[in-house]
């Protein structure tokens, strides 16, 4: 519960934020993809259970879709993104799903390159769904960094490449149908590289 009130807490400032850094915005949305990959730590349990399963390697550069839809302005941009990723490995299946409030700074370059950097606060969805297990699932603060490089296309189109770490604490049990708890695992930290096409409205 505390780190649930945390993170209301942290998106309500985020929210004021965004507010106060509204003036003269277009609105923008985009679709993303990229790869995923996860950090995730296994309890004692887990690992015995699992013939030191390598946790890392159920979403390790992994197609991640997302959306995003905000406002963006000469000097940055604020936004909402939606993004999902799964995979299975070992018998294993994770689906990771982030909802995150973001704000970045533009950096120009030339007159149609610019360079961006930000931050990110959200949520994460974390769900176990492999064959054998009782599904389960949980969720847990997302924060962390973002930058990339955005390319105009056009006045209202353009293409981006970016780079976005970020930590959780979100963690799923594992427990055979009618059996005993297996182990658990905690997702810590992802990391996304991803390509994203942009257009203002």
């Amino acid at each position: 519960m505390k780190t649930l009130n945390t993170l209301i807490a942290a998106m309500a400032v985020c929210a004021a934020g965004f507010t106060v850094s509204a003036q003269a915005d277009e609105t923008f949305a985009s679709l993303t993809y990229g790869q995923t990959s996860d950090k995730i730590r296994k309890s004692g349990l887990l690992d015995r259970n699992t013939d030191h399963l390598n946790a890392d390697g159920i979403i390790s550069k992994d197609g991640t879709w997302g959306v995003r839809v905000g406002k963006i302005n000469d000097q940055g941009r604020y936004y909402l993104t939606y993004d999902n990723v799964s995979n299975d490995h070992s018998g294993l299946k994770l689906r990771q799903e982030n909802l995150l409030g973001s704000y970045d700074l533009f950096l120009p370059v030339t007159d149609t390159t610019k360079l961006f950097g930000g931050g990110s606060l959200g949520m994460t969805k974390l769900s176990q769904e492999s064959s054998g297990y009782g599904r389960d699932t949980d969720y847990g603060y997302a924060v962390g960094l973002q930058a990339g490089v955005i390319q105009d296309i056009t006045d209202n189109a353009s293409v981006e490449l970016g780079y976005r770490y970020l930590r959780s604490n979100a963690s799923t049990e594992l427990v055979e149908h009618g059996g005993p708890k297996v182990g658990t695992l905690r997702l810590t930290s992802s990391a996304q590289t991803y390509l994203s096409a942009n257009y203002k409205f």
